[in-house]
């Protein structure tokens, strides 16, 4: 792959992974109060759906436009593993099963983010982070 190829590559993938949170994190905001009853009935604290909010909408685009992206890969991948195990351990569910691998990967999607960094496009390179 040429390099300005990777450029174009690195950018859409991060994107593609973070859509993703994006898109859930504003779907909780329509339906708070039926998450916050979810996440309770699975023994989370409800108390904690601002924080699930700022921070799947908030990492989302962070990680879109490059801005300090290895700590919010980081984060989010921290998070798709802890909602992997807290949500979706019903192996008996094959729907659980793959909800719980989608997860999985998309936490080591973020590692290699993560370890990476955010590549030429992205405001972390502008500001001479990356």
């Amino acid at each position: 792959m040429s390099a300005n190829m990777s450029r174009y590559a690195e950018l859409i993938g991060r994107i593609f992974m973070s859509v993703i949170f994006l898109l859930s994190g504003l779907n909780k905001i329509g339906g708070f109060a039926g998450t916050q009853s979810y996440m309770e009935s699975m023994g989370v604290p409800g108390m904690l759906l601002p924080l699930v909010i700022a921070l799947e909408v908030g990492g989302a685009i962070a990680i879109m436009i490059g801005w300090h992206t290895r700590w919010f890969a980081l984060a989010l991948a921290g998070f798709s593993i802890a909602a992997a195990l807290l949500f979706h351990l019903n192996f008996n569910d094959k729907v659980q099963t793959i909800m719980f691998l989608k997860n999985i990967a998309i936490a080591g999607g973020f590692m290699v983010i993560a370890a990476h960094g955010p590549g030429d496009l992205s405001l972390d390179k502008r500001l001479g982070r990356y």
